[in-house]
């Protein structure tokens, strides 16, 4: 092999005709190119997330109410939003509702979701078709839904219970809405159905991710059916049902919009969430610190569990 040299004039200038030198880019200039790429994802952050978090940490220890939008003026008070909200008598039933809403919703969710998502696993007609399907409650404004199923639930023209009346063992039509001991049950249900395809997609994501592999030489040593089940799929997809159930739970917890659609809260709190209680005291008393400090407890909430969860299912793994 043989290597040319360029030759330079006086000054180390390049005689006429000869190759110009290649420049070498430094690692200045990739780093700025990685920070161009940075810098609008973390203004977007900072302006949509990091902002109104702080902001609704500070409101909950200012008396902040509609006066301070024409005075400017929201003096400190430090732990008074917080007890009085603590102490306010909807807060326990609140507060229970949130957890048995959460618990239930999870449960149904998950169950259901895994369900289909191995029945989807295995390869038969239409079964894309049938997926797709499968994704439009997912699609579907949770406020144009909760319309529909009010219309369902509706307790003398409500589709149900007019199906209800065909049935020769039924006399009465439950009111799903309005009863105080039914009204939770048919929200969770009905959140239960919302949640669906979310925990549909992402577990059968997870159940591609497995290798056939794995599944032929378990048969091999007899572990078919229930068994290849509880030793080869739920070891392999404890990731992913890591994932489904932090995000499954954070973002019940926070659920508002279902709930204002089909009950508003009532009837007598009886789906009073600590979202909806912060709602309520938000824009209808106008008590805008106490709202926000119900914000803050729930966003503490959900911080303790996800803290809490992702520990225990580490400590689990590597046991």
């Amino acid at each position: 092999m043989t290597s040319t040299t360029v030759a330079t004039g006086p000054g180390g200038i390049s005689p006429p005709g000869a190759a110009p030198r290649p420049r070498r880019r430094g690692p200045r200039r990739g780093r700025l190119v990685q920070v161009a790429f940075l810098v609008p994802a973390v203004v977007y952050l900072v302006l949509f997330f990091g902002y109104p978090v702080i902001k609704n940490v500070l409101m909950g220890f200012q008396e902040y109410t509609t006066r301070t939008f024409y005075t400017g003026e929201a003096p400190w008070v430090g732990l008074t939003n917080y007890v009085t909200a603590i102490t306010d008598p909807v807060f326990d039933r609140a507060l229970l509702n949130t957890g048995l809403f959460t618990v239930g919703s999870i449960a149904g969710q998950f169950t259901i979701g895994l369900l289909i998502a191995l029945f989807f696993h295995r390869r038969f007609p239409l079964s894309g078709v049938l997926r797709s399907l499968l994704l439009l409650p997912w699609l579907i404004p949770m406020i144009a839904a909760s319309a529909v199923w009010r219309w369902i639930l509706d307790t003398d023209n409500g589709v149900l219970n007019r199906t209800l009346d065909v049935l020769p063992f039924i006399d009465s039509r439950p009111a799903w809405l309005t009863s105080t001991t039914l009204a939770l049950v048919a929200v969770i249900v009905v959140n239960i159905w919302l949640g669906i395809p979310f925990n549909a997609t992402i577990l059968y994501g997870g159940l591609q991710e497995i290798p056939e592999e794995l599944y032929e030489a378990g048969s091999l040593d007899g572990a078919t059916g229930a068994r290849a089940f509880w030793y080869i799929t739920w070891p392999m997809l404890r990731g992913v049902v890591t994932v489904v159930l932090v995000l499954g739970v954070v973002y019940t917890l926070k659920v508002l919009d279902v709930i204002l659609g089909l009950t508003n809260g009532g009837p007598a709190n009886a789906t009073q969430t600590i979202s909806t209680f912060s709602y309520h005291m938000s824009f209808r008393e106008f008590d805008f610190g106490v709202g926000a400090a119900l914000g803050n407890i729930l966003v503490l909430i959900s911080l303790v569990f996800a803290i809490a969860y992702l520990r225990l299912n580490r400590r689990r793994v590597d046991e």
